[in-house]
């Protein structure tokens, strides 16, 4: 009896232990793994990763402009404190933090901002690699306009290139096309009022807003005014009995006031911040590599023209930081692209595969295994990235992805088949021969020819060293617009008005 009495007592005060370790457990809530800032013209994002859901709470302050955050159920440790040293002078939104044990079990983050934000922190579940994460991502109050940027680049090169179409002594020959022949006389001008312009509608607004008559010599961090154009000679106030007639010149260069048919493809290079993409046996990031390929060809797209109008290539993201795909695509949208090529690195589970392929959209399944296999896999970026499902982009995502035509989609193929062809004609291996089709989202803007370029396979150890090197980079950038060109060649862009 009394050895019954004894497992009993053991058995209880065993029972008080772990309900008070439970209790303790609770008490001492989630461990931070990681810290990480990704700041971008876009936005910032602050990544906070833990073993357990973090909960916070958040205020804004005004004059000076600050963001209070409160992480509850934690104690301050090294990696929060790390914090402190990821916030880089040059970040658009933050000047600086401050963070401290505000209360027991409750550490408070303080963000000394640069300009006033739109902030929005949610939580994201265990996803691939990562735990669990709080992201608070930091936009500003006036979101920037990738139409009023892509303005603003093209007035800030047109003094710097004398002419729209005039190309650098240092570009490979690829870069630009032969310029068009001079026509007998100047195209008449038609008096119906011309197709729909949104470039055009901007650059004419940009240069109705009343300003100083010289330019401002910087930018603002949250606002993308543009230059003025020279002042006009004096006028003469007596009118000259007799004008000479005078020759037909070159096509005047873009101002503020007025600018030329510019051929536009959004590039798109995949991943990004959050999201690595694959990564290579020796620890190349997919979002590196294609980032740089994306940089190469937009050079390339900007120095050259398509029948005497120039290119410009416009970036969904220019640097290291995440755009959820219904956002890629819009962009494009906004700036009225003529092109959207994705840019990408496959991986897949052996070292084996190997070969570079281009993909179109299907609307009727995918046109093999592996094509549906890859394009899940890239249509899950968005669950690595992280994108907060409660904000409307979703509802607009999937409105938007639902719109693609069969034409953009014969198109698409096209473009496709063009880039395919120049990519083999530099040596690389083809993964297949012909331009596969899936249901990737990044794909499916219903007015845009759109094609995604798998580079190559970084999971296999060669072609990872080939897309580490940029000779390698160099050609497949050359291999790329060759294919672009070539596809206008045979599929010249619509004739747009941008005279204003």
């Amino acid at each position: 009896m009394k050895a019954t009495g004894l497992k009993r007592r053991v058995l209880l005060q065993g029972g008080s232990i772990a309900l008070m370790l439970g209790v303790h457990q609770i008490a001492r809530g989630a461990s931070i793994l990681a810290v990480r800032v990704w700041p971008a013209a876009d936005y910032t994002r602050v990544t906070i990763e833990s073993d357990a859901r973090l909960n916070s709470q958040q205020l804004v302050v005004g004059s000076p402009p600050r963001l209070a955050v409160d992480i509850e159920g934690i104690d301050l440790n090294t990696e929060l404190r790390d914090l402190v040293g990821k916030i880089k002078p040059g970040d658009p939104f933050i000047n600086g933090l401050r963070i401290g044990q505000n209360a027991p079990k409750v550490v408070r983050i303080v963000f000394d901002l640069k300009q006033t934000v739109r902030p929005q922190v949610f939580s994201l579940a265990p996803v691939a690699a990562y735990k669990h994460r709080l992201v608070l991502d930091l936009y500003p109050e006036q979101a920037i306009d990738p139409m009023e940027a892509l303005i603003a680049e093209r007035l800030r090169d047109a003094p710097k290139n004398g002419s729209s179409t005039s190309a650098p002594s240092n570009g490979p020959a690829v870069a630009s096309a032969p310029p068009a022949a001079p026509s007998p006389g100047p195209a008449p001008v038609r008096p119906a009022m011309p197709p729909v312009d949104p470039l055009g509608d901007l650059m004419a607004q940009q240069a109705m807003r009343p300003g100083p008559s010289t330019p401002a010599p910087a930018l603002p961090p949250g606002g993308m005014p543009l230059p003025m154009p020279p002042a006009p000679p004096p006028v003469v106030a007596a009118a000259p009995p007799a004008r000479p007639v005078t020759p037909p010149g070159p096509p005047p260069r873009a101002t503020a006031s007025r600018t030329d048919r510019i051929i536009i493809v959004a590039l798109d290079p995949g991943h990004g911040g959050e999201d690595p993409g694959a990564i290579g046996p020796n620890g190349t990031r997919e979002k590196d590599i294609v980032l740089q390929v994306a940089h190469r060809l937009r050079d390339r797209i900007n120095a050259a023209s398509v029948n005497g109008s120039p290119m410009r290539a416009f970036l969904t993201r220019d640097a290291d930081f995440f755009v959820p795909l219904g956002v890629r695509v819009q962009k494009a949208r906004r700036v009225q692209a003529d092109l959207f090529v994705s840019i990408h690195a496959d991986a897949f589970t052996t070292p084996a595969a190997r070969g570079a392929s281009v993909f179109a959209l299907s609307q009727s399944g995918a046109s093999s295994s592996a094509a549906r296999w890859l394009a899940n896999k890239e249509n899950d970026a968005d669950k690595v990235g992280g994108v907060n499902v409660g904000t409307h982009e979703a509802q607009v995502q999937r409105a938007l992805l639902d719109m693609s035509t069969t034409a953009q989609i014969n198109d698409s193929l096209k473009l496709g088949g063009a880039m395919l062809g120049e990519i083999k004609g530099i040596g690389a291996r083809l993964h297949k021969a012909q331009v596969e089709q899936a249901g990737f989202a990044v794909l499916k803007a219903p007015d845009i020819p759109s094609v995604l370029v798998e580079t190559a396979f970084i999971s296999n150890p060669e072609e990872e060293a080939n897309l580490r090197r940029a000779d390698y980079q160099e050609n497949l950038a050359d291999a790329l617009m060759r294919g672009i060109q070539r596809y206008f060649a045979q599929n010249p862009p619509l004739a747009r008005s941008r005279q204003l």
